[in-house]
């Protein structure tokens, strides 16, 4: 695929600066740093533009905060004017990402995303008996700086928008040079890439009929369950040897015993919550329901957030489920 060069000027171009403001604060309106920046929005635009251009840019400086959802993460959070440098970078850069991206590749992509994954999923399901599920350790700590700029060094030719990326890049490591910032836009297109190389490892050399990959979740399928495990060692040698990835346990088994992905357990003719994703939404629905009882939320402000928590469980048979749980909040607060 042809290199790409000479974006930095459209990066830095101030109408790209302008909707990378509007996408950066889309839902944060209210927030006082927001209203900081775009107070003197123009200002604030326009330094940013010298920094794209001059070639130093602000990075760092995360705060940090951890969540549990589903499960420990780090989260890091840049400064607003990072944010939007972050977009500006995206708004330009996205195609070039997305055109090195194989069809089965459902993260951070337009069109893409966690349901068309799942329905490509159980599409396959319905077709093949077996499936090997692949996740990797710890992946976004595990990804190394000096492999992913080799990577950008061989998606784009423009030398100020690598000098670029590898600021962004080298503003926080673990141990040894790896990790990117859980929170970050360019993290979410950096990670995405990083395991691209895999996915057409999978499709060309290991040609598996089957596959679907969301971020570091993976999944073949197959019908014969020795070719199957096989192709899962070579790639599990492969991601070790040329990105430094460590694979955790494989889950290989049959379709009808239920494919765990992405929250939920897929079966050739229905689909159901994951144990895990059953107790998350019985405990963010307590809290929700505390937060509306006591006042801290308005009626308006728990709808807002009761939705997609209740969208995500309609994709599943879920119903009757949701229906016990709703009851005992109704129940304890008679």
């Amino acid at each position: 695929m042809k290199r790409q060069g000479q974006l930095l000027e459209q990066i830095a171009d101030l109408n790209n600066l302008y909707k990378a403001f509007y996408k950066a604060q889309k839902g944060k309106h209210s927030k006082p740093y927001v209203f900081a920046f775009r107070k003197q929005l123009q200002v604030n635009l326009q330094r940013l533009k010298y920094q794209i251009t001059s070639g130093v840019v602000e990075t760092g400086n995360y705060h940090t905060f951890t969540i549990y959802d589903p499960k420990k993460r780090l989260i890091c959070a840049t400064p607003f004017a990072q944010r939007v440098l972050h977009h500006a970078l995206m708004n330009v850069c996205h195609a070039s990402f997305e055109n090195h991206q194989i069809a089965s590749s459902f993260a951070s992509r337009s069109g893409k995303g966690t349901y068309a994954a799942l329905d490509k999923a159980r599409h396959y399901n319905q077709r093949y008996r077996w499936f090997l599920k692949l996740d990797v350790r710890k992946y976004f700590e595990s990804i190394d700086h000096a492999i992913l700029k080799q990577q950008l060094h061989r998606l784009f030719k423009d030398q100020s928008l690598l000098l670029l990326f590898g600021q962004i890049i080298d503003s926080y490591s673990t141990a040894g040079q790896k990790s990117v910032p859980i929170g970050n836009l360019t993290s979410q297109y950096f990670a995405n890439h990083y395991l691209s190389v895999a996915d057409y490892y999978v499709k060309q050399v290991l040609q598996v009929p089957a596959y679907v990959r969301y971020m570091d979740d993976m999944v073949l399928w197959h019908h014969d369950k020795k070719a199957l495990l096989a192709m899962g060692y070579r790639f599990q040698e492969f991601i070790a040897r040329e990105l430094l990835l460590l694979l955790k346990p494989f889950c290989l088994n049959e379709n009808r015993k239920g494919l765990p992905f992405l929250g939920y357990l897929l079966y050739e003719k229905q689909v159901r919550l994951a144990p895990r994703s059953k107790k998350r939404f019985v405990a963010t629905s307590l809290l929700y329901d505390a937060h509306l009882q006591t006042g801290l939320w308005s009626q308006k402000q728990f709808a807002n957030h009761v939705m997609p928590l209740v969208a995500f469980t309609e994709y599943a048979n879920a119903r009757e489920f949701r229906k016990n749980v709703y009851s005992t909040l109704v129940a304890s607060e008679e």
